[in-house]
């Protein structure tokens, strides 16, 4: 769930700077993208999981890093614009919103279905208490 909340952190700063021809270091902002890698849980429960000979290959996801998008800038000509060139050419920041859109309802998405699944997983312990009780 941290991972996605993260996924959607990113996105929306993307979003944001979508038109941000100069960041502090001078530079024309860059999208951001998070790298994702297999959580490492060399544990006893994937041990146990082993032994039953159950599948412990779905143990989740953790960010390793956040990268930058090395694709090209977009090229506008504005003429007018601060941070245009001699010829009136800008360099704008490598984002398609819609694609960013589309990462967020994604992300929106898994964040949900993790919080679904977690909830029902409570909810299975707390009937499982009910019943010792009775």
């Amino acid at each position: 769930m941290t991972a996605q909340r993260l996924r959607m952190d990113i996105i929306a700063d993307n979003i944001a700077n979508v038109n941000t021809t100069r960041n502090a270091e001078g530079e024309t902002y860059r999208r951001k993208v998070p790298v994702f890698q297999e959580k490492d849980t060399s544990s006893f429960k994937k041990l146990l999981k082993a032994r039953l000979g159950q599948d412990s290959s779905a143990e989740g996801v953790e960010v390793v890093s956040i990268a930058e998008d090395q694709s090209p800038f977009k090229i506008i000509y504005n003429p007018s614009h601060p941070d245009a060139d001699e010829e009136g050419y800008v360099e704008m920041p490598n984002i398609d919103v819609s694609s960013e859109m589309v990462d967020m309802i994604s992300a929106s998405r898994s964040y949900e279905a993790n919080i679904t699944a977690l909830n029902t997983a409570k909810n299975m312990a707390l009937k499982a208490l009910e019943i010792g009780r009775g």
